[in-house]
């Protein structure tokens, strides 16, 4: 499972929680497990947590395993195919991908082709064909054709979800938001107001 930095305990406290019995391997950090160490640690069933950083700084390592599958968190990280991590991604062996994302699809149909192409490659055909056939059609003039070909073709691989689906919304809690106020050490507050005089 490959994700931000930011979401590796979260993911790891949540395999801890939903997956006790399977055995967790977090590779972040500079006590991180290298070379025949690494190879050793992931033999055999383990779920790997870590980051799209290290996925790009230890591709060779993370390329040397036919993984059962790949899980990419936040997968809009791979949204530009011209990236080293669309290439890391690629370049990884898995039976299965999955790709997940909560950035709308809408923001810009190009963001579609390259991380349709990690999860199928050449399904909507090279980055060129992809330009001419849907993107340019779809954002330069609008072609309902061309988009309804395209959801055609991508919707049986697409499992989206919409907040303002009712049956959604009955399986959401209720949002909930905490204030936490911290307050500055002296120290601190001297620091902040030096720094707020100099800009």
């Amino acid at each position: 499972l490959i994700c931000p930095v930011t979401v590796v305990n979260n993911w790891r406290q949540e395999a801890l929680r939903f997956t006790p019995d399977l055995r967790l391997m977090v590779h972040h950090g500079l006590a991180r497990s290298r070379g025949e160490e690494f190879l050793e640690q992931v033999r055999g069933d383990v779920l790997l947590l870590s980051s799209y950083s290290l996925m790009v700084r230890d591709a060779d390592l993370f390329t040397q395993i036919a993984w059962s599958g790949i899980i990419l968190d936040e997968a809009q990280n791979i949204k530009n195919a011209d990236t080293k991590q669309w290439r890391s991604a690629k370049s990884l062996r898995a039976d299965w991908r999955i790709a997940l994302t909560g950035t709308p699809v809408e923001n810009h149909v190009g963001d579609l082709w390259s991380i349709m192409d990690f999860l199928n490659p050449g399904l909507l055909g090279s980055a060129r064909e992809f330009r001419s056939r849907y993107l340019t059609p779809i954002q330069a003039d609008q072609d309902p054709e061309a988009l309804e070909e395209l959801k055609r073709h991508t919707g049986p691989f697409l499992l989206r979800r919409l907040k303002t689906d009712q049956n959604i919304i009955q399986d959401l809690p209720e949002k909930m938001e905490m204030k936490v106020f911290c307050s500055l050490t002296p120290e601190q507050a001297a620091f902040y107001t030096r720094i707020v005089a100099d800009v």
